[in-house]
């Protein structure tokens, strides 16, 4: 896990989402940061913008039980390398 990718979808969660920092850690699963399903989603959407990238859902459903912050940030991490060079260098 990249910790620049945690601590920005950490911030994000803080700043747009209202949610107490320390729940606020890797091993946490989505289900346990307290959001609704709407919410969870509304987040995951959020921090794809904030990076620029789309996550298939067959590689993350946010519903999905025992998912954490840290497979997300891997998840993020891989899109992001995954991004053309122009893209990259866009961001």
């Amino acid at each position: 896990m990249n910790r620049p990718t945690f601590d920005a979808i950490s911030s994000v969660l803080v700043e747009k989402f209202n949610v107490d920092p320390a729940k606020v850690d890797p091993e946490t699963t989505l289900e346990q940061i307290g959001l609704d399903s709407l919410a969870l989603m509304e987040f995951v959407f959020a921090v794809e913008d904030r990076f620029d990238v789309r996550i298939p859902e067959d590689r993350l459903d946010p519903r999905q039980a025992g998912v954490t912050l840290r497979r997300l940030a891997e998840l993020i991490d891989e899109a992001m390398a995954a991004k053309p060079a122009s893209d990259a260098a866009a961001v």
